[in-house]
């Protein structure tokens, strides 16, 4: 997916010193974090919103809405269908928050790349952490009051591993080096929040379902919005300082988590096929990748705009005509 640039030699992090970094971006959302961060607001009860009369997730964004096997489906198992995909929805979100996200913060603030350090940017981090975890409870209490409500055990642990988890679990196992795999990690993280703000963002947009899960879209989005700005600035800062084999692994570690991201967890669906019982359900999903529904996101503005300031969408084989750019920066 990249070209290849300017040859440059292998090393580990950590061979020169830094200033700290003083990034106006970053001040401004830690100085602001006691106004905006969801976690220090008082939230609706999601159990008061909860309303059994709506799907709980849009089948407008399944891939196979328009496909007859699921259009031939009785109303009570495709609100299953949709209740499983917001639980897989809210489990996806805890293991990106608690496997990804949090430890590549952590990983920053122990030091492990020497450029990424400062007041503001460690308060900043901090602040994300909370956030995050803030977040996988919410996710975690909406899917307990699914499975209530519903009057169904939906178990987390009968799903397979999200795709994007397996998927950057495979390239750290693949990656021989600890630098490599530190910058996967960041990289994945630095997707997951330029990234889910668009997901939530369908979940948050759409008519006609769950209140709850409006809500906790809502929510969620406005605090990760502001995670993605950080999590730009931190790629943006750190490339300038790594050799041209690290720049090169950072940008491919870019494309491979974006790919992952943005796909649809086929693995997921076949499970949950299985789970509700769907009479060729394993042959619709064949159909519709077969037809080309393989992406779900079509929103990759933040990602295009660090490469862009990072000079670099040259490298990138990607068609970009097709990229919406929202131009939302906000908190800046």
């Amino acid at each position: 997916m990249i070209t290849d640039p300017q040859e440059g030699s292998t090393g580990n992090f950590g061979t020169v010193l830094f200033d700290a970094v003083d990034n106006p971006v970053i001040q401004r959302l830690a100085l602001n974090w006691e106004k905006r961060a969801t976690v220090k607001r008082d939230d609706p009860d999601l159990l008061d919103l909860f309303d059994p009369e709506l799907p709980d997730y849009p089948d407008t964004i399944v891939p196979f809405k328009d496909h007859h096997t699921y259009q031939e489906l009785s109303s009570e198992q495709q609100g299953e269908i949709l209740s499983w995909a917001m639980i897989a929805l809210n489990r996806n979100t805890m293991f990106s928050e608690q496997r990804v996200v949090n430890p590549a913060f952590s990983l920053i603030l122990q030091g492990e790349f020497p450029g990424l350090w400062g007041e503001a940017l460690e308060i900043s981090l901090m602040q994300s952490m909370v956030d995050e975890q803030y977040h996988t409870l919410m996710h975690h209490m909406a899917s307990g009051i699914t499975r209530k409500r519903r009057g169904k055990p939906f178990k987390d642990s009968d799903l397979p591993l999200p795709y994007y988890s397996r998927v950057h679990m495979q390239l750290s196992a693949d990656a021989p080096e600890r630098w490599q795999r530190s910058l996967l990690t960041l990289s994945f993280a630095t997707i997951t929040e330029l990234c889910i703000g668009g997901y939530l963002e369908l979940i948050a947009k759409a008519p006609g379902i769950q209140p709850m899960n409006l809500a906790l879209a809502r929510l969620h989005r406005h605090d990760e919005v502001c995670h993605g700005s950080i999590n730009g600035e931190l790629v943006k800062v750190l490339y300038p300082q790594l050799n041209k084999e690290q720049q090169r692994f950072l940008v491919q570690a870019l494309c491979d988590a974006l790919e992952a991201y943005a796909a649809n967890d086929y693995g997921t669906w076949q499970t949950v096929m299985k789970l509700v019982g769907v009479k060729g359900g394993e042959e619709m999903l064949l159909d519709v990748q077969d037809a080309g529904r393989k992406a779900l996101l079509r929103d990759y503005s933040g990602l295009y705009r660090v490469f862009e300031d990072l000079d670099v969408l040259e490298q990138i084989e990607f068609d970009w005509s097709s990229v919406k750019v929202s131009g939302e920066i906000p908190y800046q």
